[in-house]
C-alpha cells in the first residue's frame, strides 16, 4: 500500500512539474522579443521589452500579467502608467519586431537581383535594406522605434546582394566591370549569379 501511495505521489508530482514547465515555456515564447508600440502619451513609436520573469510567474500561477522591463523612452518616462501594455496584450504577435520584419519581406523581391524572398533565416544570412539615398543598411543599424518609418521608406535587399553591393560601394576601385559577349557591355550579375541561358 505504501509503494502504491509513493507511486501515485510521484506521478502527480511529475504531472504538476510538466504542467508548470509547459506553462512557463509557453509564456516565455509568447512574450519574449522586442515590440514596437505606439506610445499613448505622444502617439509615436516606442520599442518595449517585457519583464519575462514576471510574465512567466504570472502564467504559472494562473494570473497572467505583464509589465515592462525596458522602453526606448526610459529613463525620462520610466514612471509612466505602462498603458501601452494594452496594445501588446491585444495583439502580441503583430507588434513583435521579428513578425513585422517577416511581413515586410513576405512576397517581395530583392531590389538588385529581383529574386523573391523565401522564409527568412534570422540566425544567419539576414537580408538588408536600401535607403532612399541608395545606401545599404543592416538590421543591427536600425533602432527598433524607427522601424515603422524605415519599412515605409526602404527597399528589401537579399543577403547575397547586401554583401556584393556593399563591397562594390565600399571598394569601388577593386571592382572591375567586364564586357559580356560580342554585343557590348553588360554589368556583372548581382550576387555573383549568372542568368539562365536561353
Amino acid at each position: 500500500m505504501a509503494n502504491l501511495l509513493v507511486a501515485f505521489l510521484a506521478v502527480v508530482s511529475l504531472w504538476l512539474t510538466a504542467f508548470v514547465v509547459i506553462q512557463a515555456v509557453a509564456a516565455w515564447r509568447r512574450w519574449r522579443g522586442t515590440r514596437v508600440i505606439t506610445c499613448p502619451e505622444n502617439r509615436k513609436p516606442a520599442a518595449v521589452d517585457l519583464d519575462l520573469g514576471f510574465a512567466v510567474r504570472g502564467a504559472v500561477l494562473g494570473r497572467p500579467e505583464l509589465r515592462l522591463r525596458d522602453c526606448s523612452r526610459w529613463p525620462e518616462k520610466q514612471g509612466c502608467g505602462q498603458m501601452c501594455l494594452a496594445q501588446v496584450e491585444e495583439s502580441p504577435q503583430s507588434c513583435l519586431v521579428r513578425a513585422m520584419l517577416d511581413r515586410f519581406y513576405e512576397g517581395k523581391r530583392c531590389v538588385y537581383c529581383r529574386r523573391a524572398f523565401g522564409p527568412i533565416r534570422w540566425h544567419d544570412n539576414k537580408p538588408g535594406l536600401r535607403s532612399p539615398e541608395g545606401g545599404l543598411r543592416e538590421w543591427v543599424e536600425i533602432v527598433p522605434e524607427t522601424l515603422p518609418d524605415v519599412l515605409r521608406t526602404h527597399q528589401p535587399v537579399c543577403w547575397n546582394c547586401l554583401v556584393a553591393e556593399g563591397f562594390r560601394i565600399s571598394f569601388p576601385d577593386l571592382v572591375v566591370e567586364r564586357p559580356h559577349g560580342a554585343g557590348g557591355f553588360r554589368p556583372p550579375e548581382p550576387c555573383g549569379l549568372q542568368r539562365p541561358r536561353a
